[in-house]
């Protein structure tokens, strides 16, 4: 339960999309940010004197379509890319001819298996078999077979019915980290909200800055300290403290 836990003190709030904000779609492109969502996250932004960001796998293109015509402070593709409160985006330099041969090799295995879906991030590639769950060995032997020619540049991230080849040395902790240096989120109490195994590493950050970690939905072993059911808890939790009519509390 999160309700009563996190404090009415000022919070540096941490969201990740999807799974956590939004509910998993067939295909990443088939996700819809409702407006009543989009409306509730300005509020939460204003509340928090703008200490609010979006820290996803997606990239920052692709959470700016979604969350349009907001601009939310964002790290995308696990921390590569972050924009921070004045609108400077840093991007981790990145040898991206290094995924060319992965790329290419990616693009005939999903000829091969016309069901699996390559998202194809520029620095990170993506493959994902959610519309196809019996590939799911054959996935990572794949990934599992390209990785050591990207070594030690490059690492395998598993999620939901995903694996991405992502540059190393960047994570959403690593984002959550240069956020909680910077205003308006230094000072502040950190609070990151995730569904994933690919958020463990922003629930350590949250951790180490005397935070609260919230992981959604069931999970074997997490290291957060806090649980919310799942998308619709969220949402609930953040009208309960955001909404404009509603008592402010936790």
């Amino acid at each position: 339960m999160l309700h009563g836990s996190v404090s009415d003190t000022p919070i540096a709030l941490f969201l990740d999309i999807d799974g956590t904000l939004l509910e998993i779609a067939a295909t990443p492109a088939a996700v819809r940010v409702p407006a009543s969502l989009n409306e509730l996250l300005g509020y939460a932004a204003t509340q928090e004197s703008g200490a609010v960001a979006l820290i996803s796998g997606r990239s920052l293109t692709d959470i700016d379509r979604l969350f349009f015509p907001h601009r939310f402070m964002a790290a995308g593709q696990h921390g590569l890319e972050r924009r921070n409160h004045t609108g400077h985006i840093w991007r981790l330099a990145v040898a991206t001819e290094q995924l060319d041969v992965a790329r290419d090799a990616l693009v005939r295995f999903v000829a091969q298996h016309p069901r699996l879906l390559l998202e194809d991030k520029g620095r990170s590639v993506a493959l994902h078999y959610r519309n196809a769950p019996q590939l799911e060995e054959a996935v990572y032997a794949e990934m599992q077979a390209l990785l050591p020619a990207l070594q030690p540049g490059f690492q395998l991230r598993v999620g939901k019915c995903v694996l991405e080849l992502t540059p190393a040395g960047c994570s959403k902790r690593t984002a959550i980290e240069a956020f909680m240096v910077e205003p308006p989120f230094a000072g502040r109490v950190p609070v990151f909200i995730g569904d994933d195994v690919t958020d463990e590493d922003g629930f350590i950050a949250v951790n180490a800055l005397g935070g609260y970690s919230v992981r959604v939905g069931a999970a074997s072993e997490t290291v957060a300290h806090l649980k919310l059911d799942n998308v619709a808890a969220v949402i609930n939790w953040l009208r309960q403290r955001y909404s404009p009519n509603a008592a402010r509390r936790a």
